[in-house]
């Protein structure tokens, strides 16, 4: 019999104050069609064990929390098309959602992120905050000029992004 190992892994973590109310900041991040420009064609099915798919598929996954204008979590699987198994590991999203003054602070974690996916993950939490946050504003810019922008933030070259 063999002795386990302590294994360190990596996250990404953002916290973001948003203007509220909460149940509003809540359909932003369970409603796929008010935030288009980052869930794309998708849905999350409500309540634990919910399908998750977004953008047509790309990212597939499972509801592991669903407590609602409290927190949000799901398993995060990015696949190429046609794939059946992602060829990266499963990961973990989660969102918390609590009060800040007159807004709602939501924190984001996800987690185990490879080492060489580091980088490029924050750039696109960085990019999906971004977009919520303007959302939530009435506002809509588009990912692709967000990412071209947060890329040079976190030293990501657009040239060589990974899937």
């Amino acid at each position: 019999m063999s002795k386990g190992e302590i294994v360190t892994e990596s996250a990404v973590r953002f916290e973001r104050s948003l203007s509220g109310p909460v149940e509003r900041v809540w359909e932003f991040l369970t409603e796929a069609s008010r935030l288009p420009e980052w869930y794309g064609e998708g849905r999350i099915e409500p309540g634990e064990g919910g399908a998750v798919t977004l953008l047509g598929g790309h990212i597939r996954g499972v509801v592991t929390i669903w407590r609602p204008l409290q927190a949000l979590g799901y398993t995060w699987n990015v696949l190429a098309p046609g794939e059946t198994v992602s060829a990266w590991p499963v990961s973990y999203l989660e969102f918390a959602l609590a009060p800040d003054g007159d807004g709602v602070k939501l924190t984001l974690t996800h987690r185990p992120i490879p080492e060489a996916m580091q980088k490029q993950t924050a750039m696109g939490w960085h990019t999906f905050l971004d977009l919520a946050e303007a959302g939530l504003d009435g506002q809509f810019p588009k990912r692709a000029e967000l990412f071209v922008q947060n890329a040079a933030l976190y030293g990501v070259d657009m040239q060589k992004i990974q899937r």
